[in-house]
């Protein structure tokens, strides 16, 4: 008989209270996989093949190894049916509020001061190379890249790194612990990604990171407390359309 994985354990509910149906060292060798190798696939596709014709190609294969493993992993190995990820309005408000604040502040950092700073001038280059690799660099196609990482990607990555890796971290550690890894996890490859960019400036790299990873927080913590993904997931897409806003400003002087 098929079962489900339920999206979220009740915080009341031990970590313990939830039987492993793999063994313990295979369930925390699938969580190093999934831990490590997006960082390991950012360094592959974003820096090692930078401005190489396979850059593209190595994206899409790293990316559809990764959010391919969650699945396999749950239906090959667990032998479960994973839950509906959006089910439910509960945490829809928070994960609104939380993303359209930091996504103004964002906004409003950048177009009404910092696009003048010398460090921006050096990550504006950056960034129009990378949507140059991308062939993105005219407005339609950026829209379309735009609106493919706003919409799809951070579903996607809601899925892998909440449903998945924090998912089944909490099944062996505590909460805080599984919350805390997870999201040092999901801070990792966005390190790389920074540091492309700004790589004479580690306190920004440093300061950016440590964005990444509070929000990461904050949607491992809002999953856990709704039980659904779409909170987190709304709330990421703010930051994404911020962010790629603020790109579109960065190579087209909007």
């Amino acid at each position: 008989m098929t079962r489900t994985i339920e999206l979220a354990v009740p915080s009341t509910t031990s970590p313990a209270d939830t039987p492993l149906e793999t063994p313990r060292s295979w369930h925390y060798g699938a969580l190093l996989f999934a831990a490590l190798f997006p960082t390991v696939g950012a360094w592959i596709y974003f820096i090692a093949l930078s401005g190489h014709a396979w850059m593209q190609p190595a994206y899409a294969i790293t990316k559809g190894l990764q959010f391919g493993f969650p699945l396999l992993w749950v239906l090959a190995v667990q032998k479960a049916r994973p839950g509906w990820p959006l089910r439910g309005s509960r945490g829809v408000g928070i994960g609104l509020a939380f993303g359209a604040t930091i996504a103004a502040i964002m906004c409003a950092g950048y177009f009404l001061g910092l696009h003048d700073m010398p460090i921006m001038h050096t990550l504006d280059d950056g960034v129009t190379a990378k949507v140059r690799d991308a062939q993105a660099a005219t407005p339609a196609r950026f829209l379309a890249l735009a609106l493919f990482y706003s919409l799809i990607h951070s579903l996607a990555e809601e899925y892998y790194w909440r449903w998945f890796v924090y998912g089944q971290m909490r099944r062996v550690l505590s909460l805080g612990m599984a919350n805390l890894l997870s999201s040092l996890a999901f801070t990792a490859h966005h390190i790389l990604v920074v540091w492309s960019y700004l790589q004479h400036d580690w306190w920004a790299v440093a300061l950016l990171s440590l964005g990444v990873a509070v929000g990461g927080a904050f949607w491992a913590w809002l999953y856990q407390r709704s039980g659904s993904l779409l909170g987190p997931w709304l709330s990421h897409l703010l930051l994404d359309a911020a962010i790629m806003t603020i790109g579109y400003g960065m190579i087209f002087g909007g």
